[in-house]
């Protein structure tokens, strides 16, 4: 099915044609002809089915065929997503789709001074995408006015409550005006989604895309088992031998993600770094330099699971397999997307095979293994005769430095002279009486 085929003004035809759109994916055709309705919307789908246009193209149509002036009290359309990425990714978006509207697109979220925020809020926006923590900071405020918003998205639910943000959506669910179109879109529909969907949304139309937790067909996934202390070198030797140029892996921790960019660096590997701990300014350029190709490899933590969209990526590597199973099903959602077929990595070691073992579970399959030679992990009655030669090699030395030691005393003891005290740099004597 084609754009062309739900009338939309050609301004916005133009633009999605620029963006070279051509045919409808499955959400699209469901929720454009409910939303152009005027239905409130409740739509699971996996990431990267293209639910932006789904909710963005007949929104975008809806305020041309009935325009209105751009005033600070006049915000038409709130965008709630979960994470600063997510909103800037979503708001780039929707400004290519309304480039040849009369249409303006305002970003709000954490990490950017509350007064410049402020004082784009005072000239007003059309359209503001937002993270549910700063859009209610300036609400308190009373930086701007939600009084007049005719259509209420919420995009990424499932993620936006996982992170606790579930009173300030209660919150800003009181402030926005109440005659409006809701739409909740959520990868999971969890007992909390379906709570949050019976409060807002008025019988919506329900569309289910995917089965719930399953990994798109156009991602091939691999494990490869490997000990933790040399997933580094497996990483830099796969990039290097294999000739990966785009590679976007994930670490469990901040940290973790410091140490990998700087060996990776190291390994002439030019690699960027995005987390929660780095300013906006920081993650915004490394996203930018790795879509430009000047970075082979991001490294991120979860914080960018959800809500980057990069054209063409083609390898996601799990460094450190999520803590939730749930969230595996996210971050290898960042290749494959649009059609487009991709390869998600996951180095496994042999702490994290019950997690693997969830995650294969949750999915409904079982992933192929691949083993590098030279980075095979141990079996564990392997590891356990280790561990036994190792313990039983430490009980004989401590015998042995037991035996000296007694052999020095006595000697100390013949000589009439006996240690005292303790000390790294010499050892103290008292004569004997």
């Amino acid at each position: 099915m084609k754009f062309e085929s739900f009338s939309f003004a050609p301004e916005i035809l133009r633009a999605i044609a620029e963006c070279g759109y051509q045919s409808m994916t499955p959400v699209q055709k469901q929720a454009i002809p409910a939303i152009r309705r005027g239905e409130d919307v409740l739509a699971s789908a996996q990431t990267g089915t293209g639910k932006t246009a789904a909710f963005a193209l007949p929104i975008l149509q809806k305020m041309c065929e009935n325009p209105k002036d751009t005033l600070p009290s006049n915000t038409r359309t709130l965008i709630l997503t979960p994470t600063r990425e997510l909103a800037a990714q979503v708001a780039d978006n929707i400004s290519a789709y309304s480039k040849h509207l009369n249409v303006t697109v305002l970003t709000i979220y954490g990490g950017v001074k509350m007064d410049s925020q402020s004082q784009k809020l005072k000239r007003g926006a059309d359209v503001i995408v937002a993270t549910p923590g700063r859009l209610l900071e300036h609400i308190v405020a009373c930086n701007l006015s939600l009084s007049n918003v005719e259509f209420l998205v919420l995009d990424e639910a499932d993620r936006m409550l996982d992170m606790g943000f579930s009173a300030d959506i209660q919150k800003i669910l009181q402030a926005v005006n109440k005659k409006r179109q809701n739409m909740l879109f959520s990868a999971t529909f969890s007992n909390e989604v379906k709570k949050l969907a019976n409060d807002m949304l008025d019988r919506p139309k329900v569309i289910t895309v995917d089965k719930q937790n399953t990994t798109a067909a156009t991602i091939s996934q691999v494990i490869y088992p490997v000990e933790q202390r040399r997933k580094r070198e497996l990483l830099s030797e796969l990039i290097g031998t294999k000739n990966w140029r785009q590679v976007l892996v994930f670490t469990a921790t901040r940290d973790a993600a410091d140490t990998l960019v700087k060996e990776l660096n190291l390994d002439g590997i030019t690699s960027g770094v995005v987390h929660g701990e780095k300013a906006q300014g920081s993650r915004r350029r490394a996203l930018r330099e790795f879509v430009e190709g000047k970075l082979r490899v991001l490294v991120a933590t979860e914080v960018a699971a959800r809500g980057l969209d990069i054209q063409n990526l083609e390898y996601v590597v799990n460094y450190d397999l999520p803590f939730l199973a749930e969230d595996y099903v996210h971050r290898i959602g960042r290749t494959g997307r649009a059609g487009k077929t991709g390869v998600a990595i996951s180095f496994v070691s042999r702490e994290e095979e019950r997690t693997l073992a969830d995650i294969e579970k949750l999915i409904g399959q079982k992933i192929r293994r691949i083993t590098v030679p030279g980075y095979e992990v141990g079996s564990r009655e392997m590891l356990l005769k280790q561990i036994e030669k190792r313990r039983s090699f430490a009980k004989k030395q401590q015998r042995s430095d037991n035996v000296g030691a007694q052999m020095i005393a006595e000697k100390n003891m013949d000589g009439r002279r006996v240690k005292v005290g303790k000390t790294t740099s010499a050892v103290k004597y008292k004569k004997i009486k």
